[in-house]
């Protein structure tokens, strides 16, 4: 018997977040029942491999392609849709996590006979400018064109699908879940990755997350020119920035090191597909964001016993465990400073937090069982609480 196939459309199969998330879930599910498939946009001719694409074939999954999206091009894509279901109209169910779009495609979808159509929300927020405005634009409306509306938090429940909606019970939680046994921490992984790149000795404020406007990599590089000003005072000790990601605004973020003089103490390790390795080589986890979902990495730092300093307009959903402390970018780059050189000179033993993060509902083995009854036909599945 075939296994039923579930088509997942997402920007592209990059080691970004929600595309993390996706394949953490997709490595669990048992694929002798269930595949996944994914539907990517992109606009080159032929369209270049991405860091998941071998892995997605290896476990079975198919991957096609569809043109980017852009206001002017609106009847192209359209077509473009419209043709791809017709001639691929066996899924199970299409799971849209390009919300901008899924206004577009998942009632396309529903025409040519896909059972299951769901709209997911990754994200509490838009771009600046007029990108955000077109991307608000064409989410008018959109909890009323899916069978299923689903958020990763309460606060990108409401920032796509509406305040009501959310209230109304009309939009599902799945937190993004990780496997916490990968996360935890590793003291001889630790004493490895701080050799290799050469900061044994300092104190290391990490980072993961593609460099755009919604990670505010400005800000964060700016808290670590003031930190490494007075780091010393209280600890004695050298600092380093770890920066794991890659992105458009990564240049402009290398420019503004060097121009505050310390690109000399900052890392930009680029895409690790090992990154759970590279916790272990921090000592404080910094995320000044403008604007997330529910941030994975949050998580994945928390299971590593990190402590983690992170923007006030991050859910609180994510503050799992003490190791949360919530500041606002309001606030002096010297504030946040002020705060890491603090734990820089009180520095405890480190433990891993896997326990804590599987039982408050984050362990991608019990989303994945629970995703996955929904996909077979157990509705009732992803109507029951999270365990948060």
């Amino acid at each position: 018997m075939e296994p039923i196939r579930v088509l997942h459309v997402l920007g592209g199969t990059s080691l970004g977040g929600a595309e993390s998330r996706i394949m953490d879930l997709y490595r669990q599910m048992d694929r002798r029942v269930l595949q996944f498939d994914f539907l990517v946009h992109s606009d080159e001719k032929p369209r270049r491999p991405q860091y998941f694409d071998e892995e997605i074939q290896k476990l079975g999954g198919r991957i096609y392609v569809l043109p980017k999206m852009k206001l002017y091009n609106y009847p192209v894509y359209r077509k473009a849709v419209v043709r791809f279901f017709r001639d691929h109209h066996e899924f199970a169910a299409v799971h849209g996590h390009m919300t901008s779009t899924a206004g577009i495609y998942l009632p396309i979808a529903e025409r040519f006979g896909i059972p299951h159509t769901i709209a997911h929300a990754r994200s509490a927020g838009v771009d600046k400018g007029v990108k955000g405005l077109a991307t608000r634009i064409l989410r008018l409306g959109l909890v009323n064109k899916a069978e299923a509306c689903f958020a990763c938090s309460e606060e990108a429940a409401v920032s796509v699908f509406g305040r009501k909606a959310n209230a109304d019970g009309r939009v599902t939680i799945f937190p993004n879940a990780i496997d916490p046994d990968r996360f935890a921490f590793r003291d001889k992984v630790r004493r490895e990755i701080r050799h290799e790149l050469g900061i044994e000795d300092a104190f290391v404020v990490g980072h993961v997350g593609r460099f755009h406007y919604s990670k505010n990599h400005e800000y964060l590089i700016r808290v670590f020119a003031a930190f490494r000003e007075n780091c010393g005072k209280e600890s004695g000790r050298r600092a380093a920035l770890l920066l794991l990601g890659e992105g458009a605004l990564m240049e402009p973020a290398k420019a503004l090191c060097r121009e505050l003089g310390v690109d000399q103490d900052v890392i930009f390790a680029g895409n690790c597909g090992n990154v759970e390795a590279y916790y272990n080589a921090m000592d404080l986890f910094c995320f000044p964001s403008r604007f997330e979902g529910l941030p994975g990495t949050v998580v994945e730092a928390q299971a590593n016993g990190l402590p983690c300093l992170v923007s006030d307009r991050i859910t609180r959903e994510v503050g799992i465990t003490e190791l949360v402390r919530y500041e606002s970018i309001d606030a002096s780059p010297q504030n946040w400073a002020a705060l890491i050189d603090e734990r820089a000179a009180h520095e405890g033993a480190r433990r891993s937090y896997t326990e804590e993060i599987t039982a408050a509902g984050f362990d991608v083995r019990e989303q994945a069982r629970r995703l996955q009854a929904y996909y077979m036909g157990d509705s009732s599945a992803v109507l029951k609480q999270a365990a948060r």
